[in-house]
């Protein structure tokens, strides 16, 4: 049995080919329209010597380009490897290198590091950049995506098998370097279809809603597996369309939202936050929106709250990882009033809660959120040992501590040890306190996330100096800034004498973070 993820875009289209698709700023893309730029994007790449199973990166933001390379790499049977628009050049460079790309697909906007990552890059060796308003300014080598879309040949869907790896997404760990979730297109094809037909209505009771007409708000980034399956898949295999914001903003979204009709808003709880206080009440129309969803962090009660008061829509939960393609628990239509759970396991997959030695908790006690079925990944690409370590005992291991409670929901209470959750980003402290340790004057450093009423946490750093060396916490700072995502580096930096350390000499965050 065969199985492409790029079907569902290929099936819409035959049903609904003058249908609107996808939305960017004045432009329109029909079904049929978006269907053509895929296939002559897929035939370029084949032209190019792309074969199916070769890994062909994409640093793009929420643009036509990103859905286009995005099913364009999967109709010719090749691996899309998602990449976060904010990595540094040394971060690319390595995760281009350790998925074996053979291609990079880069925006104008990521021009810089994007350029100095493929350069860097032994074995990508094909690049293809969108945003013309760059084209002077690119190797010769380049080709652009708005010459590949005039071609007149198209290519045919690459017949794929079920559990063929479609998607690489990095996701980083406590330890070490960031590792290559692999996505099969079951995984992604039953999650979207999961999200399409079933994530508002009450089914079987209640028909689908994402049809012909219905818009979604792509506000959170596409290269992220949020984005990429509950937001464009989703609606592309209903027939629905998506508007992409390329740039998130609360007034820019409110006005998106009634210029359009969007009728489904998914996001992270600081989008709604932002929502909520940023945009004047008098000037925001959102009385065409039916469906809200979060996840990526948990939903403050309040936010919650006061935006079903507001604006008369109540904000489904739901959780998922990377790993989990994304979707793994949601509540359902008529269980939203429900606060602080992330509902239950969509059908088909199982959730438990694990303690230390992997055995099952009583009902209501915490431990490790574990699960399994038809959502989790195949494994971390070129890496068994993560592999092994993730999937022990038979079930994915999340990192994640929750509970279960008499109604079988599920309740994140915290995550893995040390991780900072900044406005849904995850910011694993090791990765950034490696870069820290790179500064000549810095002897020892902590990473810890303090709370903040926008993002969550913000990340802040607690260092001490080498004797005899000074800096100032502006420029380590800076530094930083340099070699990490624009998200990941700290925003507070505290200079002390000495970092508090155990009998070991481990140091204490939990000290740091009780006196912050």
């Amino acid at each position: 049995m065969s199985l492409n993820l790029g079907s569902l875009l290929a099936s819409s289209t035959r049903q609904f080919s003058t249908e609107t698709a996808l939305i960017y700023e004045s432009e329109r893309y029909s079904y049929e329209h978006l269907d053509s730029c895929v296939r002559k994007f897929a035939a370029d790449l084949k032209e190019a010597g792309i074969k199916r199973g070769d890994k062909v990166a994409t640093m793009l933001p929420n643009v036509p380009e990103f859905t286009i390379a995005y099913f364009g790499i999967i109709y010719a049977g090749a691996v899309v490897v998602s990449l976060n628009i904010l990595l540094s050049a040394d971060e690319l460079n390595y995760q281009l290198t350790n998925s074996q790309a053979k291609a990079l697909v880069v925006h104008a906007d990521c021009r810089e590091a994007g350029l100095e990552g493929f350069n860097r890059c032994g074995l990508c060796n094909i690049l293809y950049f969108a945003g013309d308003e760059g084209l002077a300014k690119i190797p010769s080598i380049a080709r652009s995506i708005t010459e590949v879309l005039k071609r007149t040949d198209h290519a045919d869907l690459c017949q794929t098998m079920p559990d063929d790896t479609a998607v690489i997404l990095y996701t980083s760990g406590t330890t070490g370097k960031p590792k290559g979730a692999e996505l099969t297109h079951f995984n992604l094809f039953y999650n979207a279809q999961y999200t399409s037909e079933r994530l508002f209505s009450l089914w079987p009771n209640e028909i689908n809603v994402v049809q012909p007409g219905f818009v979604g708000l792509g506000a959170l980034p596409m290269y992220h597996i949020f984005g990429q399956i509950v937001v464009q898949c989703n609606l592309l295999m209903g027939g629905g369309s998506f508007v992409c914001m390329k740039r998130f903003t609360a007034e820019a979204a409110a006005a998106t939202i009634e210029k359009e009709q969007v009728a489904f808003l998914p996001g992270v709880p600081t989008m709604f936050f932002a929502i909520l206080h940023d945009v004047e009440s008098e000037a925001a129309d959102l009385s065409s929106l039916k469906h809200c969803i979060s996840g990526g962090a948990p939903m403050p009660v309040d936010v919650k709250e006061s935006f079903k008061e507001r604006f008369g829509v109540s904000i489904q939960e739901g959780y998922g990882l990377t790993e989990t393609s994304p979707l793994a628990t949601v509540q359902r239509t008529n269980e939203t009033q429900k606060c602080g759970t992330a509902g239950k396991p969509i059908p088909g997959v199982d959730v438990k809660i694990f303690d230390e030695k992997d055995q099952e908790v009583a009902q209501g006690d915490r431990g490790e959120i574990v699960i399994r079925g038809h959502n989790i990944m195949k494994g971390y690409y070129r890496n068994p040992e993560a592999t092994a370590e993730a999937f022990r005992s038979g079930w994915f291991h999340s990192g994640d501590i929750g509970y279960i409670d008499e109604e079988g929901d599920v309740f994140i209470v915290d995550r893995e040890k040390d991780m900072i959750l900044r406005g849904g980003y995850n910011v694993y402290p090791r990765e950034v306190e490696e870069v820290l340790y790179k500064h000549p004057a810095v002897m020892e450093a902590a990473i810890i996330g303090v709370p903040n009423e926008r993002y969550g946490e913000e990340v802040k750093a607690v260092v001490s100096l080498k004797p005899d060396q000074l800096a100032s916490p502006e420029a380590i700072i800076a530094h930083c800034k340099r070699h990490l995502a624009a998200y990941k580096y700290p925003r507070h930096l505290d200079i002390i004498d000495s970092l508090p350390k155990g009998p070991t000499g481990k140091i204490l965050k939990r000290a740091l973070r009780e006196t912050d």
